[in-house]
């Protein structure tokens, strides 16, 4: 029998660099989980401090990034939970550039407080590109969990099926993406065909994900007050199902839902996405290269 795992995807609202009070609300959503008797708990990107690069104190509030993902580690151990904590942005120095840089990053931690695996963000959103550095051509990697086998991605990172496909290919089976995902992302044409555009591309392009690789897709976003273009919608997604569990308005809030692997197998055994990347003669290549060029 494969195994089911209890998960808590969780929206909140990030006061802008508010971040003991923002921590102080993310560490009761995940006791409330743990109480529930969840496995793991899941945060939206940017949870600690919104993202509002411009504002000359969000730096100096990035190097206390540390600071926080022990304080994480801690609540994990204390609480037999595992937690993705969002993402936390963090400061470091670019030695070769001799200046600094900020890296958007999520990471998994154990029920026992320890890093199991971290991610940099790699797909930055326009806006993100002038004030974050991207982890580049570094590949996806997937890490063994208590949960199995799991990839982490972040927010823009969706849009973009080759980062499923070199999760799955390693076998992941749940595939987190914390993210800071607005109604206001769509461009003022698209707002003006549809004001719920963004929502459409979220809950369509998230169960269209579980499909195309028979995994399951944790999602918590950002939330906030209505009328700010907070979208919401956070949610945990399988094949077949679509939606397991729905944070259906940008309010702040938690579910805690049953996540069955064994709808992966069915899954799997139907659509044959899994076998079908192993064969030797697969027909596509991950990596784009330009005309000419070997991969």
């Amino acid at each position: 029998m494969a195994p089911v795992y209890k998960v808590a995807v969780v929206q909140m609202h990030p006061k802008p660099l508010q971040l003991e009070k923002n921590f102080a609300k993310a560490e009761h959503f995940i006791r409330a989980a743990a109480k529930q008797g969840a496995e793991l708990a899941v945060l939206p990107e940017y949870h600690l401090t919104n993202w509002i690069p411009k504002d000359p104190k969000f730096a100096d509030a990035c190097d206390q990034w540390e600071t926080y993902l022990q304080k994480y580690q801690a609540l994990a151990k204390e609480c037999n939970i595992n937690i993705v904590p969002g993402t936390i942005v963090e400061r470091h120095v670019d030695a070769e550039k001799e200046e600094d840089k900020l890296l958007n990053v999520a990471y998994f931690i154990s029920n026992e407080g320890a890093i199991l695996g971290k991610y940099v963000k790699k797909n930055l959103w326009g806006p993100e590109r002038e004030h974050l550095t991207s982890s580049g051509r570094d590949v996806h990697e997937v890490f063994d969990t208590p949960l199995g086998r799991v990839g982490l991605l972040i927010c823009w990172d969706l849009a973009f099926p080759e980062a499923f496909r070199e999760l799955i290919a390693q076998g992941a089976k749940i595939i987190i993406i914390p993210t800071f995902w607005t109604l206001s992302d769509c461009s003022p044409a698209g707002l003006a065909l549809n004001p719920s555009s963004e929502a459409v591309f979220l809950d369509s392009t998230l169960t269209a994900r579980t499909f195309e690789n028979t995994c399951a897709v944790i999602f918590a976003n950002a939330g906030g007050p209505p009328g700010r273009g907070y979208a919401g919608l956070s949610q945990v997604c399988v094949p077949y199902v679509g939606a397991l569990t729905r944070l259906g308005s940008s309010a702040e809030g938690m579910s805690v839902v049953d996540l069955d692997l064994g709808i992966l197998e069915d899954a799997e055994e139907n659509y044959k996405v899994r076998a079908d990347l192993a064969r030797h003669d697969w027909h596509y290549d991950y990596r784009h290269s330009r005309p000419g060029e070997k991969l």
